[in-house]
């Protein structure tokens, strides 16, 4: 799962960069997340990544550009904006996920006695 908080990271890395909401969105999307899987998100996400994987793809392309392209071109600024919320929120769903299944990973190693060295003679 880590991988895939690195690729919402960057995306929202991206989202938060200079530039158009829209080229942004584009450049986020499109470098970051388009590889993922909507089987390999966690349960609990995939309904949401699913619906913004269909927003992203939901019209078709024209004149040699992808739907993703195609998609956020016929976006409103505030669909944009509102695509750009989802994948931060996404972002922050997986890292509380990956958080959580860490907790349950031991924080810290018994203490054991420190045995004596014993030095053993080779011929």
């Amino acid at each position: 799962m880590s991988k895939y908080v690195h690729r919402f990271y960057t995306a929202v890395s991206v989202l938060a960069g200079h530039g158009y909401i829209k080229q942004r969105l584009v450049q986020a999307y499109e470098g970051s997340l388009t590889f993922i899987d909507n089987d390999d998100m966690p349960s609990a996400l995939r309904k949401s990544f699913a619906e913004l994987g269909r927003l992203m793809n939901q019209v078709a392309p024209m004149n040699g550009e992808g739907p993703i392209c195609a998609s956020v071109r016929k976006m409103s600024i505030e669909e944009a904006d509102e695509c750009a919320h989802r994948i931060i929120d996404l972002y922050s769903d997986l890292v509380r996920l990956s958080d959580s299944a860490q907790k349950n990973l031991p924080l810290h190693i018994e203490d054991k006695p420190a045995s004596t060295p014993v030095l053993v003679k080779t011929n």
